[in-house]
């Protein structure tokens, strides 16, 4: 698969769809799981609302301020929001990216994030 242009990446970007067909492109923190790129969000952010909506989504490898660095690819994300989902994504995120990990989840709770999702993705082929 065309995982391999996403390892050691720091940054995935995430096109979707809005409700009148216009793309929004996000760039987020990821991990990798087996086949899957995982994602952590606050359950009410716009990408996870626009997934829920309509799963078919682009992914590209991006630096920081979103500028893709690889190939765009089609894929299909779902959220789940249940504890072990978003437990399992924390854990994997917390050893990719550490203390910075945990700082952007202390400021988001301070924001009033409480709830959050795990965004899954497969690759299509």
């Amino acid at each position: 698969m065309k995982l391999k242009q996403f390892e050691k990446q720091q940054y995935l970007s995430i096109e979707s769809l809005r409700k009148n067909g216009q793309a929004v492109k996000t760039p987020v923190w990821f991990v990798q799981d087996g086949e899957t790129l995982l994602v952590w969000t606050q359950a009410g952010s716009g990408k996870a609302r626009r997934i829920r909506r309509d799963g078919k989504i682009r992914i590209a490898p991006c630096t920081g301020s979103g500028e893709p660095i690889g190939e765009w690819s089609q894929a299909y994300a779902q959220t789940d929001e249940s504890s072990e989902a978003v437990k399992h994504v924390t854990t994997l995120m917390k050893k990719k990216y550490g203390a910075m990990f945990a700082i952007f989840g202390f400021i988001g709770r301070m924001r009033g994030g409480s709830k959050y999702t795990a965004i899954s993705i497969q690759l299509q082929n």
